[in-house]
């Protein structure tokens, strides 16, 4: 295998393999794993076995892909309390690369088709200004020079311009304006030299502007969609002000998806003693997020506890039907979608299934639910009436395990 990258190249990517880790790059973060145990398979020269450790298998909107995780630099000169590039942290090896070295070692890397795909972030040195021309430059070269078309992920730096972010919606498929804190305050508690409105919400709004204008003047000219990330629990954030700003996301600024990175304590920052969040609450918070997206929840209707927290023993869909409908069953016969998908065990293809068979029958029994292809039927049987009468309450072994 002949993978042509400067030396000092492979010794950069293997010293920044870990440093981003904490930033979410596809679709499903839980799966998310490093791809160095499938590629080591492969015939890789000893030289670059570093360089496997920046290569994460994720989801993407293309596919499952194994992509570089990469950064212009790790340096940095604002201070967030949580972050692990923060100034000043010894900890942290300082590593810059300049835009043509990073994209000619990914063009090595996609050649030797060990990665497809980038996500690029970068350390801020100079300004955001400054460090989103780093990023654009690099990603103009490996679209252009190196003329690769596959799936790129680009990080928008805080206080980027209009035009900046035009651009990295024109070359990227997907950017992160990430928010870190649920709203202005919980931000200055994680990261004081950064503004919430100005320098991040306002350019999620302007992505939602540029991507509508697109639509309507030059249909095709934008690529990317925008998401966000949130750390959560490190400063007292609840559930409940984290999904609010999710769904006011999605309702107004027609965010792709929310992500939720659970805190983390790192040596030498100032909350290197706060307690770790458990991963549970990560969870949770993504099954309410795509309630909020695509099940048209309300926030309101999320079953948060005392404090604004949700649950941690059920997931929330189960929680509000524990709630709601143990003592008033949904009639699966005359069920509307929107009340069929509130039920446990039922997403919307499940829905649809129901919808389809019910112009051709009666569905009786669980087993006529699982014959249309309700996998969940076994979870959503203490909730429903088919027919009239409840199901009687015995789980498959399928339905034990889901």
């Amino acid at each position: 295998m002949d993978i042509r990258i400067a030396p000092d190249a492979f010794v950069k990517l293997a010293q920044i393999a870990d440093a981003n880790a904490y930033e979410r790059a596809g679709d499903n973060p839980a799966a998310e794993s490093h791809a160095a145990l499938t590629l080591e398979q492969q015939n890789v020269p000893l030289n670059i076995k570093g360089v496997l450790s920046c290569i994460t298998e994720v989801a993407t909107p293309h596919g499952q892909k194994p992509i570089l995780r990469a950064m212009i630099t790790t340096a940095c000169e604002l201070n967030c309390y949580y972050c692990p590039f923060r100034a000043g942290r010894a900890a942290m090896r300082r590593v810059t690369f300049k835009p043509e070295e990073l994209a000619h070692a990914f063009d090595s890397l996609v050649r030797a088709k060990l990665v497809d795909g980038i996500f690029l972030s970068s350390g801020i040195i100079g300004g955001g200004i400054k460090a989103q021309d780093k990023i654009l430059d690099c990603v103009e070269i490996i679209r252009h020079k190196y003329a690769y078309e596959g799936y790129v992920h680009l990080k928008i730096m805080p206080g980027a311009e209009y035009d900046q972010l035009v651009r990295a919606m024109q070359l990227a498929d997907r950017i992160s304006i990430n928010l870190e804190g649920a709203n202005e305050t919980r931000l200055d508690q994680l990261a004081p030299k950064k503004n919430f409105e100005e320098q991040l919400l306002t350019r999620l709004c302007w992505a939602h502007e540029i991507r509508e204008k697109a639509h309507h003047e030059a249909p095709g000219s934008i690529r990317a969609g925008a998401v966000t990330q949130f750390v959560v629990g490190a400063v007292g954030d609840t559930d409940l002000e984290l999904l609010s700003m999710t769904d006011h996301l999605y309702t107004q600024t027609g965010l792709r998806r929310a992500y939720y990175s659970r805190f983390n304590p790192v040596i030498e920052t100032p909350f290197e003693n706060v307690a770790a969040v458990p991963a549970i609450r990560e969870r949770r918070l993504y099954e309410a997020s795509f309630l909020l997206r695509d099940y048209a929840w309300d926030v309101e209707e999320l079953p948060f506890e005392g404090e604004g927290n949700l649950r941690l023993d059920v997931d929330p869909k189960r929680a509000w039907a524990d709630e709601h409908l143990h003592e008033a069953p949904v009639e699966v016969m005359q069920a509307t979608r929107r009340d069929l998908m509130r039920i446990p065990g039922i997403g919307p293809r499940s829905a649809d299934a129901i919808l389809r068979a019910r112009r051709y029958g009666r569905l009786s029994e669980v087993s006529d639910l699982r014959k249309i292809g309700v996998t969940g039927a076994g979870r959503a049987a203490p909730f429903i009436l088919l027919d009239g009468k409840r199901p009687p309450r015995q789980l498959s072994f399928f339905d034990a395990i889901e």
